[in-house]
Parts: structure tokens; sequence; C-alpha cells
């Protein structure tokens, strides 16, 4: 890039002299399964961002719905995440089928921890697991199955400094774009406004 000089770190050896050893604890708190505190996250959790890669790409999506809407199995070993109608690219899907590995990340509002599980995922049409996850007698087009392999609660300090549940409090900051925007920037011609105002009288027809 122009300006700035080419300094990166191209060796993992290399990072240890710039950051602290990680405290102890902080080694040894990563889990093969969900305990029980990690169950009470999970939860009380109405939101998670959900990583995927595969030969297409990486993918990061956000996954939101009721607070306790994944599951976690008797053994804490298997997370359950329905799949609902979304915008229908269905990129994390696609890479799931390619390459199994997941990485999540659980938030609850007003919470700063954050609550992390790695593993291995596969997408399940089973008409049990599906009706399991039923909403108003509509189900989800599929059930992501998560085996996990690693699961750790993740210190609060990235939400502590960016202040996140405070900085939304007060409802939507001005000037942040809407969807309308976006599709006006993409699309010369298109009404914001009217294109706002279409998606959320959709929208409640289409969150299940």
């Amino acid at each position: 890039m122009d300006g700035v000089e080419d300094r990166a770190v191209t060796a993992v050896d290399e990072l240890a002299a710039l950051y602290a050893r990680p405290l102890e604890r902080v080694l040894n708190k990563e889990l093969n399964h969900v305990d029980t505190a990690g169950r009470a996250f999970i939860a009380a959790s109405p939101f998670l961002i959900l990583a995927t890669g595969s030969s297409r790409g990486l993918d990061c999506s956000p996954k939101g719905d009721a607070p306790g809407f994944v599951q976690v199995e008797d053994d804490g070993r298997t997370l359950l995440i329905p799949d609902r109608r979304g915008n229908n690219r269905l990129d994390s899907l696609k890479n799931l089928v390619e390459d199994p590995r997941i990485g999540l990340i659980f938030l609850v509002p007003g919470a700063n921890e954050t609550y992390r599980v790695n593993g291995r995922a596969r997408v399940s049409v089973d008409p049990v697991l599906k009706r399991r996850f039923a909403v108003d007698d509509k189900e989800p087009s599929t059930v992501i199955v998560v085996t996990v392999e690693q699961a750790f609660q993740h210190c609060p300090k990235a939400l502590v400094r960016s202040d996140l549940w405070k900085a939304g409090s007060g409802g939507r900051p001005e000037g942040v774009p809407t969807l309308g925007d976006f599709a006006a920037a993409r699309t010369p011609g298109t009404d914001s406004t009217a294109f706002d105002t279409d998606y959320a009288r959709r929208m409640a027809s289409e969150l299940c």
C-alpha cells in the first residue's frame, strides 16, 4: 500500500516478541464440551456469529432468534442450530457441505462476555430434528448439527472497549445506512425509503 511500510509478520515465532504470554487460566479454560455455565450462556443467547470456509472462500454470518434457539444436547458435545429463512444465498451451508469446520461466537445483550465454540458440523434435513424446531408450525429448512471440539468463554475487553450495549441503547444511530441505502448505492434510481418500507412489511411473514 502506498505510504505504508510493509512489515508483515511472517512466522508464528515472531508473535511471541510482540505479545505477553497468556495467563495459565487463559490457556486452561478450553473444554471439549459445553459445560453447565456454557449451557446457561447459550440458553440466554438470542444471537450468534457463525464462521465457515471452503474452496469458495470464507463466510461469517449472523444468526438470531428467541433466546435459547440453539439447543445443547445432554452430553454437551452437540449443538443444534435451526436454519430459518434468510436471503437464500446459503453461503454458510454451502461451505459446510464441503468443509465441516465451524466457529461460533454467542452474544447476550447487556453481557460483555461472549462464548466461543469451535468444531465440525453437518447440515441435516432429518424430519424429527426439523419438527423439534418448528415455530408457529413452520419448520426450519435445515438444522446445523455441530460436534463440539473447543468451547470456552471469551474475556469482555472487546465489548467493554466498544461500549457496545450502551452505544445501542439509544436506538438506531443517525447516519448508519439501511438496507434501502445499500440497495440505492448499488442500483441508481432505487428509492431507499420505499425499499425499507416494503422490506419492513414483508419481514413479519418471512422470519420463520
